[in-house]
């Protein structure tokens, strides 16, 4: 069997390019500056996701430390790479990249919790009378790689499919 980029040669060089995207944007992502806080006028703290989550590692919060670097770093440039190998290596039903597609399909379900955890931040502060939030484009930056992301899982999964 070929590879789905052989089968698919126009479709797979878009989706390669689009790949890499996805991946310069969600580093990008993680180290820009997500949003600016500014509490009582005079404290005034800048987040990016890199120095949230090290921030959260020096603190001990163990547990939150694991779900967002899994669910934010991790997984990510784990999907994006299982992308690449999905599309550019050979493809059977059944194998192991068969069934990392599957994974990656049910996973992308889980693929917006990193942005639903942002933007709860961003109105629980909102709703606050003495802090201010400035969003920065790391946030937007980022939202657009897990969004591209998804899109082109989404595109993968019915190419193999169509393929099968």
């Amino acid at each position: 069997m070929k590879s789905l980029i052989r089968q698919f040669p126009k479709q797979g060089i878009i989706i390669n390019l689009l790949l890499l995207v996805a991946l310069a944007s969600l580093i990008i992502g993680v180290t820009s500056p997500l949003l600016t806080l500014e509490k009582l006028y005079f404290f005034e703290n800048t987040v990016t996701l890199f120095t949230t989550v090290t921030g959260l590692l020096a603190q001990k919060e163990w547990f939150l430390f694991f779900v967002i670097a899994i669910f934010s770093l991790c997984i990510p440039i784990i999907k994006v790479a299982s992308l690449m190998l999905i599309l550019n290596l050979e493809y059977k039903k059944g194998s192991f990249l068969d069934k990392a597609l599957h994974v990656i399909e049910t996973l992308g379900k889980w693929s917006m919790l990193d942005v639903f955890v942002v933007a709860l931040l961003l109105v629980s502060v909102k709703l606050g009378v003495l802090a201010k939030v400035d969003v920065h484009y790391g946030l937007y930056v980022f939202a657009i790689s897990v969004l591209l992301t998804m899109g082109l899982s989404f595109w993968i999964y019915h190419l193999a499919k169509k393929r099968l």
